[in-house]
């Protein structure tokens, strides 16, 4: 059966497999209407799928098992088995299994992408502990796939809507943090971003912020000299290539909702932005991975030990990401089109501007 060009095939890895990932995976596509929009491949086993639907009865889940890719069901969910093995299944409980399994969900469904026979990736939740190993020493999923496509630089990009932020720094120790802003970092996130915005989000010209490092943005070398001797020149340098502000202090930046002016905003470190991001995207936020040349995204939560098993987990932030990996594969295949045929989008450039006159102008008669 061949897959149908418009329709991207997803690769989903299920996380810890005693968080809430599977639920996730499970309630997310009960909604069969997704399987208009794309064919999932959920790379784990049969067993742990009977397991966690098990716990959420009132949900009609149906799949094919597969063990390899010639035998994809285009329009049904396809479960690839990663192992055969019997594994102990604790939800709620960190464990070396649940670790081990997690690792091996991931790789297998990193390399289906690796090899194109899926065109993204969604993850679910890991535990940066327990995933620890000798084949396995990374911090989380972003470095992880950085190390394996064998990406110069990625960005972790939180994105919720037209509500985007970035970070300088993603998991490191608070106390090493100001260690991380350096002009070449800066530089080279606010790269990746303004190449992500146009190419993976559609913005032509995206307006970008920077945020200070210190209170106030430093209120000019008084609370710290990083923003005088670090941000600033390197904004004003990121300006001969881009549209960029800043530094901003963060939080009047978010408390005056100035964010909403910009396409996105660079955080200097981890909390700095996941703070007021997880506040204002109510539980609809997405991580995506930006500068690979694949398209991966995740859910913006952790492994909900406290609820795992329990038929508890909210799947809107997964579905989100489910959503926004199609979005992204669709755009950058347009965003490819257009560089091989810029006739074509500088006709729809001029179709959309006589429809926006058009409305402009209002009915004849009015």
């Amino acid at each position: 059966m061949s897959a149908p060009q418009q329709k991207p095939v997803i690769g989903i890895s299920v996380g810890d497999l005693n968080g809430i990932g599977t639920e996730l995976i499970i309630k997310t596509f009960s909604d069969h209407r997704l399987l208009e929009l794309c064919t999932p491949i959920i790379f784990a086993s049969n067993k742990l799928i009977n397991f966690y639907r098990k716990a959420v009865p009132e949900i009609n889940f149906n799949y094919q098992s597969i063990k390899d890719f010639s035998r994809i069901n285009y329009k049904q969910i396809n479960i690839f088995n990663c192992w055969e093995e019997e594994i102990n299944i604790t939800p709620g409980q960190l464990t070396d299994t649940g670790g081990k399994y997690a690792v091996k969900s991931l790789a297998m469904a990193v390399q289906a992408l690796k090899e194109n026979k899926v065109q993204g990736l969604v993850t679910a939740p890991i535990h940066k502990k327990n995933i620890q190993s000798a084949d396995f020493n990374f911090t989380g999923h972003t470095p992880y796939l950085q190390h394996i496509f064998g990406a110069q630089d990625v960005l972790m990009l939180m994105v919720a809507n037209n509500f985007r932020v970035a970070l300088l720094s993603e998991h490191v120790p608070l106390a090493e943090a100001a260690k991380y802003v350096t002009r070449e970092r800066i530089l080279s996130k606010l790269s990746i971003l303004n190449n992500s915005l146009i190419k993976d989000f559609g913005i032509d010209k995206p307006k970008i912020a920077v945020l200070g490092l210190n209170p106030h943005a430093g209120d000019e070398g008084l609370i710290g000299k990083e923003e005088e001797e670090i941000i600033k020149p390197a904004v004003k340098e990121a300006k001969r290539s881009m549209l960029v502000v800043g530094p901003f202090s963060a939080d009047a930046f978010f408390a005056r909702r100035q964010f909403e002016r910009f396409d996105a905003v660079l955080a200097m470190y981890h909390d700095q932005g996941l703070i007021p991001f997880k506040s204002l995207a109510l539980g609809e936020g997405v991580n995506y991975t930006a500068g690979l040349p694949v398209v991966r995204t995740s859910p913006d939560h952790g492994t909900a030990f406290d609820i795992a098993g329990k038929n508890k987990a909210d799947h809107s932030s997964f579905l989100t990401a489910i959503y926004e990996c199609i979005d992204i594969i669709n755009r950058r295949n347009g965003y490819a089109e257009n560089r091989r045929n810029p006739l074509k989008k500088m006709t729809s450039v001029i179709l959309a501007n006589a429809v926006d006159e058009k409305i402009e102008e209002g009915p004849e008669g009015g």
